[in-house]
């Protein structure tokens, strides 16, 4: 007779197989047969998060890190918690499996009342990932969980959501059901007919423009060889450090910024790769791009999609750029004096009018730019902190330096620090929440104490929704309602868990007391008393209407 196991232990002897180091999640009778064969063999560390939308956002952190991050909810309400996190990981692309229960087989769809069932769960799964599948025989489950890992995994990447009845995850299956990973589908070959496509609109450009998104994160040598050339390049947020804002010919990410719109204005060529050009940060895409406007991305379905342009070419970023890379340094054209300054003061001048608008906060900026190692991790929350200084101003010498919610929801900063440093254990973190984002997620702060994570917590303490103070400011007449909290004391909280608590109400404290944190090499929170040190207004990026 053949050796059996059960499926449960066939999911996790699979993700081994991928060489999955954590599984994020929380354990529920409609996932326990999972959980328990990760505990038997004790290969992967299972994390237990405090909710599924913190399992979910962890793993997504871990993804973007690692090319694949794993989370397991429970059915029904347990998976439906994890949709907005799902939301996220789907606005990131990134490569992640989220394995959620269900009930009994007999049962599914039959609208009976069994425990944790909901009504047509396939259906917002599908809604929230790149792809859901269901396991609908305990033979089929590790060929479905292999494809749902390369459909992850092929670009453009996206999370795939598996859901596994309960009574099949319990049942035997021979051994010989397990088989090997399947490997992602290979890019298409790029030709150098595309290449040539491009040098000829490009060749002719004095003062071409390069703006990059997540989708060049691989590109970090092509780019710094075009920018080395004197293209200026401007970055989407969830691109920055793919050039080092230290770069001469970085326009950094101050998309928003006068002195850069002018400056845009001056080109005479705009090359956009794998960039969705969000909303954001393009003026709800009224910033006049240059022409003629072409755009590189690995999706087809990017062309055109907010930009009319010249000419889209569907291909792999780092290969088309490095092709172009070739192309400009064989023209060996010498940079103009005169350009070099003009990008230069424009950046110093953008800058200048970021650092106004955030006043005693930019020292702030400067504390975590000047205490975090350079291969440390920053990591911000939807706020406004990092909607300011954060997302700009904070300088990103490297890809995935500076990361951050890509669908604008508040709440994932503490989980996302979490999933970064568990991925990433010999690198300290920074993570930059506000106090109303981090109520949606405060047990979070429990996983941190126990799995003694190196991750230091700004909280930004206001007692409120500081965004939403700005908007109503701004739009609103002034007119300020439900957007005041009553807020824990966040460091007697933190010492409660057994975390070690600062609290910060000056601004000339924030880098010796930073500087302190770091050094500790161990879960830490900073609470930042905003009303001590001052307001902060912002009403959202730029745009062309509010409604």
């Amino acid at each position: 007779m053949s050796e059996t196991i059960t499926v449960g232990e066939a999911v996790a002897r699979t993700l081994e197989q991928y060489q999955v180091s954590t599984v994020y999640g929380v354990i529920s009778i409609h996932n326990l047969p999972i959980a328990d064969a990760i505990g038997q063999r004790g290969i992967i560390d299972f994390t237990p998060s405090r909710g599924e939308a913190g399992a979910v956002t962890m793993a997504d952190a871990h993804s973007r890190f690692r090319g694949l991050g794993i989370a397991l909810t429970s059915t029904g309400a347990g998976a439906g918690n994890a949709v907005g996190s799902m939301i996220e990981a789907m606005n990131a692309g990134s490569p992640m499996i989220h394995i959620t229960g269900q009930v009994e087989k007999a049962f599914l769809d039959m609208d009976a009342g069994f425990i944790h069932e909901t009504r047509d769960q396939l259906s917002f799964l599908r809604a929230s990932s790149k792809q859901a599948f269901r396991v609908h025989s305990a033979e089929q489950a590790v060929a479905v969980l292999h494809k749902a890992i390369q459909v992850a995994q092929t670009v453009p990447c996206g999370p795939v959501s598996i859901e596994i009845p309960i009574d099949i995850q319990n049942t035997q299956v021979p051994l010989s059901v397990l088989s090997a990973p399947l490997h992602r589908a290979p890019l298409p070959p790029i030709s150098t007919t595309e290449i040539d496509i491009i040098w000829e609109q490009f060749k002719s450009a004095q003062r071409p423009l390069l703006w990059i998104g997540a989708g060049a994160l691989q590109a970090t040598d092509a780019v710094k060889r075009l920018a080395d050339c004197g293209i200026a390049v401007i970055s989407s947020t969830h691109g920055r450090g793919i050039l080092s804002d230290e770069h001469p010919f970085s326009l950094r990410a101050f998309h928003n910024a006068d002195a850069i719109d002018a400056l845009m204005r001056t080109c005479d060529l705009t090359l956009i790769a794998g960039s969705r050009l969000r909303s954001n940060e393009t003026k709800t895409w009224s910033l006049p791009l240059p022409h003629p406007l072409i755009q590189i991305d690995i999706d087809p379905l990017a062309a055109n999609r907010n930009y009319v342009v010249d000419l889209s070419v569907t291909g792999d970023c780092k290969a088309l750029l490095e092709g172009l890379a070739d192309k400009v340094e064989q023209e060996n054209r010498p940079i103009a004096s005169s350009w070099r300054q003009q990008v230069q003061k424009a950046v110093e001048q953008a800058e200048q009018q970021l650092r106004e608008q955030c006043g005693p906060y930019s020292s702030l900026s400067d504390a975590v730019e000047q205490t975090l190692p350079e291969h440390g991790i920053f990591v911000r929350d939807i706020t406004v902190s990092g909607s300011l200084w954060g997302s700009r101003l904070l300088k990103a010498t490297h890809p995935m330096h500076n990361i951050h919610s890509l669908a604008g929801a508040i709440g994932l900063g503490l989980s996302m620090a979490i999933g970064s440093a568990k991925a990433n254990p010999n690198r300290p973190v920074v993570g930059l929440v506000g106090d109303g984002g981090l109520m949606l997620g405060i047990g979070e702060l429990a996983t941190m104490a126990q799995e003694q994570l190196p991750i230091v917590l700004i909280i930004m303490n206001d007692k409120g929704y500081g965004v939403m103070r700005g908007i109503q400011e701004k739009y609103f007449a002034g007119r300020q309602y439900y957007n005041e909290l009553l807020t824990p004391s966040f460091s007697k909280l933190a010492e409660s868990m057994g975390i070690t608590a600062f609290t910060v109400a000056k601004a000339t404290d924030f880098k010796s007391t930073l500087e302190q944190a770091i050094a500790l090499n161990q879960p830490v929170v900073v609470e930042v008393l905003m009303d001590n040190i001052g307001t902060m207004n912002f009403s959202g990026p730029p745009q062309k209407k509010l409604f």
